[in-house]
């Protein structure tokens, strides 16, 4: 069931939830309670972020929406060279690239935060000093990820006890990432960027023939963008710049929204076709497109033009499926939060390791386990995501935000790699042209574009609209199980009076909400009785 309350946070991680509902209730604001819940999900969550992972973020101020790109580039010195002729590796140092969810929560704090950034990381540091029961879904990524870290000996001293990673309901201490916290907590973010920490992150990358250097963490920062966005419906969809993937998801619902598919049920299975080649083109648009922003041939509002738009809209058939995205996507692990207050303040937060634990690397003594964004790189000279020295990778990872005339509306996200973007189209069309409500929505069973004509579906969904995409063209499969591979999702919808929020059963996820000290109103928002 969806929660209704004055106000909420949603995340894949039950104690991370309470712990930014803790906050909101000592009055701290949405951005207070996503940077707390954001620190929290690194020691409960780490399977999927950690203290070492990027961070994306949206924060509606209750006027203006405001954009936090908290990725980091390539060492200045990266062996470009090297690494064409031996590949971009997923694991060991040459993966990592700057990391930055710590300068995002720093951001975030500056921008929107009113409680002492140290009484923010507390609740973190308590969790990892004191211990915590391991989630189901978390012990099942935990387990599965041993083999793959099984030769690196920081992640093994860190995230198993005698070779062994937790049980369900284990409790688990991180001493190290404790301690880490407190630093970070009490030099607001400095000492990972400028201190000791960065010494450490440094100097472990020296010994392993890693370019990560003092003065690549001390030049990062966090930056402030300006949100991108299309119309949909009586909404607009709201997505962060370049260098993530958020123009896949904005390119798929201009498209769709040209269709006119809001007379069609949201399981009709023409509705599902036109949402899947409207996705197929966004990806394409994304693989070919976007990078790094300085390194980018075409602005990224060039793309999401209404007479662009209108072009790719005409190019898909009605009728039948078409090879419009070649490649496969890559699976990859994040975790999603979205909070809301009392006053109308909402935030839309992201950070991921990239893949499971990231890069394997654990750096010694602090419990700060490094993404491996640096694979989101491709090895093609003259694209624009092509790797190199100081520059953004392509990032998977991207918070979604609704404004319904010029008002909140509503803050989510889906994890997982790939199906981010198709997640963000999905729970859209129910919730907008559906007039679904969130918990619905993100209940309905899934698809999934694999590449060329393959589409995936989850097992519940209707035999009658796999034979009728069959019959379109789509190469469909029948997913074994309804699993995170399908995403994860979080979402926060703004009513009249209150806000609404859900979570994904696909993950360990849970929405809380309670009372606030008065709710500002919001948009016009009535859901379908049916769902």
């Amino acid at each position: 069931m969806p929660v209704l309350a004055g106000q909420i946070v949603a995340t894949g991680q039950p104690l991370a939830s309470q712990v930014g509902l803790d906050i909101l209730a000592r009055g701290g604001t949405a951005a207070d309670a996503a940077i707390a819940t954001a620190a929290a999900l690194t020691v409960v969550e780490p399977t999927a972020n950690g203290l070492g992972a990027d961070a994306f973020a949206m924060s509606w101020d209750g006027q203006q929406l405001h954009g936090i790109n908290a990725s980091g580039c390539a060492p200045a010195m990266l062996d470009v060279d090297r690494l064409r002729r031996e590949g971009i590796p997923r694991t060991g140092w040459d993966a990592v690239t700057v990391p930055g969810c710590v300068s995002g929560w720093v951001a975030l704090w500056k921008l929107h935060g009113t409680l002492p950034f140290i009484d923010l990381l507390a609740p973190a540091i308590h969790l990892a000093e004191h211990g915590f029961p391991v989630s189901p879904q978390c012990a099942v990524a935990w387990r599965r990820a041993a083999t793959r870290y099984e030769h690196f000996r920081g992640w093994q001293e860190t995230f198993t006890q005698d070779g062994r990673t937790p049980e369900i309901g284990q409790w688990w201490t991180l001493p190290d990432h404790a301690r880490t916290l407190r630093l970070i907590a009490e030099t607001e973010g400095d000492a990972f960027y400028r201190g000791e920490l960065a010494a450490a992150m440094a100097a472990d990358a020296d010994a392993h023939s890693g370019a990560l250097s003092v003065e690549d963490l001390a030049s990062h920062e966090a930056i402030n963008v300006d949100p991108l966005g299309v119309p949909f419906g009586d909404v607009v969809l709201h997505e962060l710049p370049p260098n993530g993937q958020g123009l896949a998801a904005l390119i798929a619902a201009g498209v769709l929204d040209r269709l006119q598919p809001a007379a069609l049920d949201a399981d009709d299975p023409l509705l599902l076709h036109l949402q899947i080649e409207a996705m197929k083109l966004g990806f394409a648009d994304a693989e070919t497109h976007v990078a790094d922003p300085k390194h980018m041939c075409m602005c990224p509002q060039e793309l999401i033009a209404p007479e662009r738009l209108d072009r790719l809209a005409a190019m898909i058939d009605p009728a039948r499926a078409q090879d419009l995205f070649a490649e496969s996507p890559e699976w990859s692990s994040t975790v999603y939060l979205c909070c809301a207050d009392s006053k109308g303040r909402a935030v839309s937060f992201i950070q991921s390791n990239y893949e499971g634990f990231g890069s394997g690397i654990v750096v010694p003594g602090t419990g700060i386990a490094m993404q491996n964004r640096a694979a989101g790189f491709v090895d093609k000279p003259g694209h624009p995501n092509d790797i190199a020295g100081s520059k953004r990778p392509y990032h998977t990872i991207i918070p979604a935000f609704t404004t319904k005339n010029a008002s909140a509306h509503m803050a989510f996200g889906v994890m997982g790699g790939p199906m981010q973007p198709q997640g963000h189209l999905q729970l859209l069309s129910r919730i907008v042209a559906g007039g679904w409500d969130p918990q619905a929505a993100i209940d309905a069973p899934r698809w999934r574009v694999e590449g060329g004509l393959d589409v995936s579906l989850e097992p519940d969904a209707p035999a009658a609209t796999a034979a009728v995409l069959e019959a379109m063209g789509h190469d469909i499969t029948i997913a074994p199980q309804r699993d995170v591979s399908f995403g994860g999702a979080q979402a926060i919808l703004r009513l009249d009076d209150c806000w609404c929020g859900a979570s994904d059963g696909r993950r360990d996820g849970q929405a809380v909400g309670g009372t606030g000290p008065g709710t500002a109103p919001g948009p016009t928002t009535h859901f379908n009785p049916s769902t």
